[in-house]
């Protein structure tokens, strides 16, 4: 009997998917600052952080270098470039004096990571329970989710590519677990 080798094609080769078609990598430091206050409030923050808010639920705006993530009905994200928080921080305030309202800086909470390429869904979804295709997911969504054990901040940047904010002590798990997924791909 002639010895024939079995060729196996990859489920993702179906896809059009390629091994090692993802990068990660670690976003540079930003200010980042948690509002919370009521949507009659978003004018004034407009006007002091220089991004007009996202009004539709799940959803970011940005205006150069900042942007608004909205996390919850009464909760942004405004991120920033690095050191500006204080600077923000008061502009926000006095915009906000007279009326109920939360700031807190987190910036040194918080790191970022970027994953993209034509990978970069299909190894976010080996941890992540929310639908990434792009109907589901689209350019600009963003909202808090889980990626295996660890709670993120989820922002699909462009159409592959995706921004992730994790708690400063979670970054070496959630990096190897990134690497880990892209491996098993």
């Amino acid at each position: 009997m002639p010895d024939q080798a079995a060729s196996r094609e990859s489920a993702f080769e179906q896809l059009g998917v390629a091994p090692g078609s993802a990068t990660t990598s670690v976003a540079p430091p930003m200010t980042r600052i948690v509002f919370r206050g009521r949507i009659s409030t978003i004018g004034r923050v407009a006007a002091a952080f220089g991004v007009e808010p996202a009004m539709e639920s799940c959803r970011a705006a940005v205006s150069g270098e900042r942007a608004a993530l909205w996390l919850g009905p009464d909760e942004w994200l405004l991120i920033a470039e690095d050191g500006a928080a204080p600077m923000i921080m008061a502009q926000l305030d006095a915009a906000l004096s007279p009326l109920p309202h939360s700031l807190v800086d987190v910036s040194h909470r918080q790191a970022g990571l970027k994953l993209s390429g034509d990978t970069a869904a299909l190894i976010l979804s080996s941890g992540c329970p929310l639908d990434l295709h792009l109907s589901a997911f689209p350019v600009g969504m963003c909202t808090r989710t889980l990626l295996y054990k660890t709670e993120i901040v989820l922002w699909r940047t462009e159409e592959r590519a995706f921004h992730i904010d994790v708690a400063r002590s979670f970054v070496p798990y959630l990096w190897g677990v990134l690497e880990q997924a892209e491996r098993d791909l």
